[in-house]
């Protein structure tokens, strides 16, 4: 029969990165493209998708015949079931049976679903939560996305829709959240909150390293990084100020969940590599339960920028 092999996809706002696993689990071809080269439209990003699928199987000469399965994460409320996106905030996709559209084309069973349940879904099954059955996880980008495994099953709730805890409200009279509430976590410590933080003091007057990284929209994470290195004021506030909430917000789900372990990923820890994660554990204890507290470990994630591919590897299996 030959070697069989997994396509795997993280779908993102501005770009998607794929990757082909062979039967042993190990990547043997990867490849990230723009999203935006392909327009605005359902259909365009659809033949990104595509045109990123067909490159992959040319440049790694793998067969159609020989891929097993496709699977793909997204952001956005994904109907996992049906592998339909009924709503994504950085993708043109209303309602969007992605679904039927890639079996069309290439006769390939595909899966999708979102990405920090599928990137969590990843940790859990390959990385630093591997071996723990109730896993709580807030992964830190551009907003704020939470996933939930209990009892060794990925938590998706009534109509895929669990686990925004990105949107529990912290502070009802705090800054305005894209979500339209106010005093949302992800108003607080997300790149959006940190960045609006960053605007608000250089608007008073105050010096930042950050302040023309965050005029137009929010700063990389790269720059974030150099700005703690360097000790700019400013850039500290906001990250104690995002690390404070996420605290807050930690507590909050060890006394609901009583998880095996919280695990913190996504683009900014990556970056910050410890700096959240000390500080978040300084703060932790003063807001959950201490007999509950004593059972949970707090990680960083360990896969990086492929705990997505893996998780979606994980849904294939």
């Amino acid at each position: 029969m030959g070697k069989t092999y997994n396509i795997c996809l993280d779908i993102g706002g501005t770009k998607v990165l794929g990757a082909i696993f062979d039967e042993k689990e190990n990547i043997v071809y990867r490849l990230k493209k723009k999203t935006k080269e392909g327009g605005d439209s359902s259909e365009n990003v659809e033949q990104v998708i595509i045109s990123v699928v067909d490159e992959m199987l040319k440049g790694s000469e793998i067969k159609k015949e020989q891929v097993h399965a496709i699977a793909a994460a997204a952001p956005g409320v994904i109907d996992q079931g049906k592998g339909i996106v009924l709503f994504s905030p950085n993708l043109p996709w209303r309602d969007y049976d992605i679904k039927t559209a890639i079996e069309k084309k290439f006769g390939i069973p595909f899966y999708i679903g979102n990405d920090v349940n599928v990137g969590v879904l990843g940790e859990y099954k390959y990385g630093a939560a591997k071996g723990y059955k109730n896993v709580v996880g807030f992964f830190v980008g551009t907003g704020m996305g939470g996933g939930l495994i209990l009892n060794g099953e990925l938590f998706t709730g009534n109509k895929f829709k669990a686990a925004e805890y990105g949107h529990m409200i912290l502070d009802p009279e705090g800054p305005l959240c894209n979500c339209g509430q106010r005093g949302c976590l992800e108003a607080f410590s997300s790149k959006q909150g940190m960045s609006a933080y960053i605007r608000q003091q250089t608007g008073r007057g105050r010096k930042s390293m950050m302040e023309d990284s965050v005029k137009d929209g929010v700063f990389k994470s790269k720059i974030l990084k150099k700005s703690l290195a360097e000790k700019d004021a400013v850039a500290c506030e906001a990250v104690d100020r995002a690390c404070h909430y996420l605290a807050v917000a930690t507590g909050n789900m060890i006394n609901t969940i009583s998880p095996d372990v919280v695990i913190y990923g996504g683009g900014v820890i990556e970056a910050a590599g410890d700096i959240f994660l000390k500080k978040i554990l300084a703060e932790v204890d003063r807001y959950c339960m201490p007999s509950i507290r004593t059972t949970v470990e707090l990680k960083n994630a360990a896969l990086g920028d492929d705990s997505v591919i893996y998780g979606a590897l994980a849904m294939i299996k």
